[in-house]
């Protein structure tokens, strides 16, 4: 009886395992970035995307022209990269993607309202750039 119950735990165990390693880490778009607190988790701005974008990998968000877009974090330009922020579309179009988080150049929105004034500088870390 202990073996059986040994052996559904390895396997319970296993599948755990399985489930966690299905994402992977992309490369950094930036050491650090700017947020309204220390978890990013408080808007910066709403912001309206003046043009479509085509998310190129999991790290990125699919906006359409006119969407409204929560921004959370502002990724500090790199000397050889663009600038891009993290946020979340607010779309009927995207309604299986609101909440979604995902990074878009800074260049494609115009923000129509800033929540916070005030921000803070922040490293990254690996996780801000996971694609599950």
């Amino acid at each position: 009886m202990a073996q059986i119950v040994y052996v559904v735990a390895v396997f319970v165990y296993l599948g755990f395992l399985h489930s966690e390693v299905n994402g992977i880490y992309m490369d950094k778009l930036a050491e650090k970035k700017l947020c309204a607190d220390d978890e990013c988790v408080y808007a910066l701005s709403l912001a309206k995307a003046e043009d479509d974008y085509n998310a190129p990998d999991c790290r990125f968000i699919n906006i359409k022209k006119g969407d409204l877009v929560f921004v959370y974090s502002k990724l500090i330009k790199q000397e050889d990269g663009g600038e891009f922020w993290a946020g979340s579309v607010y779309s009927d179009q995207y309604r299986d993607q609101m909440g979604h988080v995902g990074y878009f150049p800074s260049s494609l929105v115009t923000e129509l309202h800033v929540y916070q004034d005030l921000t803070q500088e922040l490293p990254t870390t690996d996780i801000d750039f996971y694609c599950d």
